[in-house]
């Protein structure tokens, strides 16, 4: 295809709509418009004459003028083709110049044409330069933000994947701790079925053999009873004959008490039923185990970085349930461990660097006891042999936090405070050896 740089795009524009001609038509006079012009200056006109010499056409339907036509039509698709390389549109120049007035490119003929006559211009390059600048400035938040967003994304899809594995474990052990139940609900239901069955077997018997004697009385009885009214039907003489030993065998027959129905007989549905969901639930507790209630050192876990958790100081756990009034007790078993600390920590010091501010709590380190609260400074404790439980005492009401012995039930130290917070239980320990929540008797 022949370049189209000696065409200028506004030798190409339609003199109605200053556009490159769409389906243009030429008039009587020679004078060329688009048809959709062309017929809305008639229809305002009323009339068809030119817009240009007002020369009025002959033909009510003005014919296409195909080379006017093609000529537009390959100007518009090298216009476009050079748009993508940074083409003026109507000059067919390339851009070099940026317009500060009318915020756009502009090439050397645009400079030059009354438009852009008084506007500021500069190089399209440094404008180019300022506004890449400006640019990479304003995308830096936004590049940050990615980053920042990409790592919580780490977090989330690591947190998902635990979640997963939290749960199918949780699963297991539900599974395993319900097992367990079902086991020992089977056991005792086969154990009282088999205390039923042998009372059954039992009774049973002793209703046989009660029923088997009075059957053979009842058979002998009637055996009398019938001998002697045969006796009694005899012939006079005969029956007088037969009488003496008649008379002997019915007296001689011992007349046994009524037949009663012996004590003890039925089935003791009471002793089977009677509080039979108490009595099973008062057995099983002795079998009822808790389940995430120590702390042990060992290697580092590869877990999710959630909010909740408390990971400040390692080797350390907050219990699941914190408490902001009332009287709360546990029992921790330390053993033979010499390095411990044991206490509560405000709520609000859970997610602190330092977690001295709302922290109370008693400590072995290397043997050595000592008390420490965030207003007094250490208080060294004697104790007298090596403790192996501790009972926590928190009174929120009272303001007390007390530690005593429950095996010599010692006093050990107490601290007197307003707590006003949320107060989670505080454990951790140093050595390999667990500490160990002791359950409570239900």
């Amino acid at each position: 295809m022949a370049s189209m740089d000696f065409l200028s795009g506004e030798k190409l524009c339609c003199l109605v709509c200053q556009d490159i001609y769409r389906d243009p038509v030429v008039l009587t006079c020679s004078h060329s418009f688009c048809r959709d012009c062309q017929q809305s200056w008639w229809r305002q006109k009323k009339t068809r004459e030119c817009p240009i010499c007002k020369t009025i056409s002959s033909n009510k339907k003005p014919p296409v003028s195909l080379v006017l036509k093609n000529l537009c039509e390959a100007f518009l698709l090298e216009r476009d083709q050079r748009m993508s390389e940074d083409f003026c549109s109507l000059h067919s120049e390339k851009f070099k110049l940026f317009c500060l007035d009318h915020q756009e490119p502009v090439c050397l003929v645009c400079r030059d044409s009354e438009k852009h006559s008084e506007h500021r211009l500069k190089p399209i390059e440094e404008i180019v330069q300022q506004h890449k600048k400006k640019l990479q400035e304003a995308l830096e938040p936004l590049k940050e933000k990615l980053k920042d967003s990409e790592r919580v994304k780490v977090k989330f899809d690591k947190t998902a994947d635990h979640i997963q594995v939290q749960a199918r474990h949780t699963e297991r052990q539900i599974k395993e701790q319900f097992k367990k139940l079902h086991q020992f609900l089977e056991e005792e239901e086969e154990a009282r079925l088999c205390a039923l069955r042998e009372e059954e077997e039992q009774k049973s018997q002793r209703m046989k053999e009660e029923m088997e004697a009075l059957s053979r009385e009842i058979a002998a009885l009637s055996h009398t009873v019938r001998d002697t009214e045969d006796e009694l039907r005899a012939e006079d003489v005969s029956f007088l004959k037969n009488y003496k030993a008649a008379v002997e065998r019915v007296q001689q027959r011992p007349l046994l008490e009524d037949p009663q129905l012996p004590s003890g007989a039925l089935i003791d549905q009471a002793k089977h039923l009677g509080n039979l969901s108490f009595n099973i639930w008062n057995k099983m507790k002795d079998m009822v185990s808790y389940n995430l209630t120590s702390v042990r050192r060992e290697d580092t876990q590869q877990l999710p970085d959630n909010p909740e958790r408390f990971k400040h100081v390692r080797c350390a756990v907050l219990g699941s349930e914190g408490f902001n009034s009332g009287t709360h007790s546990w029992d921790v078993e330390v053993g033979d461990s010499r390095y411990w600390i044991l206490g509560v920590l405000a709520e609000s010091d859970q997610w602190k660097e330092n977690t001295e501010s709302g922290f109370w709590r008693i400590e072995c380190l290397g043997g050595i006891h000592s008390a420490r609260s965030p207003s007094a400074p250490p208080t060294h404790l004697v104790v007298q042999q090596q403790l192996q439980r501790i009972r926590v005492n928190l009174d929120g009401d009272r303001g007390e936090l007390t530690f005593s012995d429950p095996d010599t039930n010692t006093h050990i130290h107490t601290f007197t405070h307003t707590f006003t917070e949320t107060m989670f239980p505080y454990f951790s320990i140093v050595d390999k050896l667990p500490l160990k929540m002791l359950p409570l008797k239900v």
